[in-house]
């Protein structure tokens, strides 16, 4: 488990390190809330007066302070600008952060989220336009983001009035967190999970559920579910009863299965994955962007 999670964390460092050398002058980094230096997200716009639809990205890396940044999916969100789609790439508090965990990871995406408005205010941002894209454990927390609006009224994750999104990206990570701890484990660390949530399953089952996009089917939003054919983490397989569990709930949800693509290829703009989830994100925020 060390050893695979030691592993992942390299893999996630050097891509940030190559982001962080392509990374252009005219990102704008923009606090989204006040409770700690996380809460900001790099928001990139394409050249032209717009409106452009947005793609707001949620990064992975085992739900971990230690593990990875959003400077690992710099590259993603700057290609999607290429194509003449705006990306607010978030940051947020995760386990081992001041504040991170229950419920402050889960209540950072909400709030960069909902902050769309905010931006939209004085940005050429179309707000009839956005999709949520995530990858491992982001693409877990971008399901949830799309299931938050069914949380009820007294959950300490509630935010009234969540922004409506055309769809949803999950790339290589679960819909479902209840029975994963083990799995977790492996990759990410003992106890991650239960970190993450406060508890076991046995001690805060409400947080599982509540933390679960799977628990809350239909979503009433598209979902696309994408899965590398050499992923380790998040195969065809594991990807495989959540897109069927949403689609029987009467959700459109496509799992898409890449073959020869692993973990971090689905994040690549260099890879062979990367024309199917660019055409993807395209086509959840209806069709051809003008450039």
């Amino acid at each position: 488990m060390r050893r695979a999670l030691a592993a992942l964390a390299g893999v996630w460092l050097a891509l940030a390190a190559g982001a962080a050398r392509a990374q252009r002058p005219d990102v704008a980094r923009i606090p989204y809330a006040s409770d700690g230096p996380l809460q900001y997200g790099e928001l990139r716009l394409p050249p032209g007066p717009g409106p452009f639809p947005l793609a707001i990205v949620i990064h992975g890396g085992c739900w971990r302070a230690d593990t990875a940044t959003l400077d690992y999916v710099a590259p993603l969100a700057d290609a999607l600008r290429r194509e003449g789609v705006a990306t607010w790439n978030v940051e947020y508090r995760r386990v081992g952060d001041d504040g991170g965990g229950w419920p402050g990871t889960f209540k950072d995406v909400a709030a960069a989220t909902d902050f769309a408005r905010t931006l939209a205010k004085d940005q050429p941002i179309d707000l009839a336009r956005v999709v949520v894209i995530g990858h491992s454990a982001g693409a877990h927390l971008a399901l949830w983001d799309a299931a938050r609006g069914k949380l009820m009224a007294n959950s300490e994750l509630h935010r009234a009035a969540p922004l409506p999104l055309r769809g949803v990206i999950a790339l290589g990570g679960p819909g479902d967190l209840r029975g994963l701890a083990k799995r977790a484990d492996e990759f990410c660390g003992n106890g991650v999970l239960e970190h993450l949530l406060g508890g076991t399953e046995v001690e805060v089952p409400q947080h599982y559920l509540e933390a679960s996009p799977a628990a809350f089917l239909p979503l009433g939003v598209r979902q696309v579910i994408v899965a590398g054919g050499d992923d380790r983490i998040m195969p065809p397989r594991n990807a495989e009863p959540y897109a069927r569990a949403a689609r029987k709930a009467g959700d459109t949800a496509e799992l898409v299965e890449l073959s020869g693509a692993n973990h971090f290829d689905l994040v690549s703009p260099t890879s062979r994955a990367w024309p199917t989830v660019k055409a993807k994100v395209i086509e959840l925020l209806g069709g051809m962007i003008a450039k």
